[in-house]
């Protein structure tokens, strides 16, 4: 198996009030309701991404 490196993020804060680009950006990561979680390939595209609404998702 190839040794891929993952990150896990999980929804902490509600999108509701967020802006419309940063709904699709939680939606890109996977996530959908409040405290579902994600694991994803760890590239700086997903990173930049996490980065983009830190202040919603939690990095597990």
């Amino acid at each position: 198996m190839s040794d891929k490196k993952t990150v896990k993020v999980k929804l902490v804060r509600s999108i509701a009030g967020t802006r419309e680009s940063h709904r699709a950006t939680v939606r890109g990561l996977g996530l959908r309701k409040l405290n579902s979680e994600s694991t994803l390939e760890d590239t700086p595209a997903v990173r930049g991404m996490i980065n983009k609404v830190s202040y919603l998702v939690k990095v597990l």
